[in-house]
């Protein structure tokens, strides 16, 4: 078996997809957590000086969803034919173009008063949209026990991490998507996912 190494700073943030991935396949890894005043150690080590890094066997993997789909094709958990593969990868970007619409309030805009509007904006126009798209595109997979196929993939495991950021923010934002919570919920009983939810650091990202 690999030897798997995630280098990522002490919080869930990008890197917790990808644990939330090694959990469910049952692959034992090293999980380094950089403190910040110990990055500029660590970033001229980094393939793209960035985090989070997946070392395998002394390869390194940058890219978050890159890391996650790579754990997700050698667990069997990418899709069960290309279409599912496909339609994976389409929910995880999907997901990815929310979370950068997130991030635009969050990380990158400094006046405080331009950043409640642009918060304010997120949850009351930009969330719902693409929440109606996800809970459409879940119902229309055999109803919506997961996003793709018969089984648990990286899709569902993108949308647990996401679930978590955004409920964090308005625990009742999942409210008028019911399939979405029921799979959010669904996905943290699954066996190794259950486990790391439950001993996982205690971090407030």
């Amino acid at each position: 078996m690999p030897s798997y190494k995630l280098y990522y700073f002490h919080g869930r943030g990008r890197a917790e997809p990808a644990r939330l991935m090694l959990a469910a396949a049952g692959l034992p890894y090293e999980d380094v957590r950089i403190e910040f005043e110990r990055w500029p150690e660590y970033k001229p080590k980094m393939p793209m000086g960035q985090a989070p890094v997946l070392d395998v066997d002394g390869t390194m993997i940058c890219q978050s969803v890159a890391i996650a789909r790579f754990i997700a094709k050698e667990s069997g958990l990418a899709g069960k034919t290309n279409m599912e593969q496909a339609r994976a990868d389409m929910m995880v970007d999907g997901f990815g173009d929310m979370v950068n619409k997130m991030a635009d309030y969050v990380w990158y805009e400094p006046d405080e008063a331009k950043k409640a509007e642009k918060k304010k904006t997120f949850y009351d126009t930009t969330l719902p949209e693409f929440l109606g798209y996800f809970e459409k595109l879940l119902v229309a997979n055999n109803g919506g026990d997961f996003f793709v196929g018969d089984g648990l993939t990286h899709a569902d495991v993108f949308f647990l991490s996401l679930s978590d950021d955004i409920t964090a923010e308005k625990p009742d934002v999942l409210g008028p998507y019911p399939k979405l919570a029921a799979l959010a919920e669904r996905i943290k009983t699954y066996p190794g996912i259950k486990e790391w939810l439950a001993k996982r650091p205690k971090t407030p990202w």
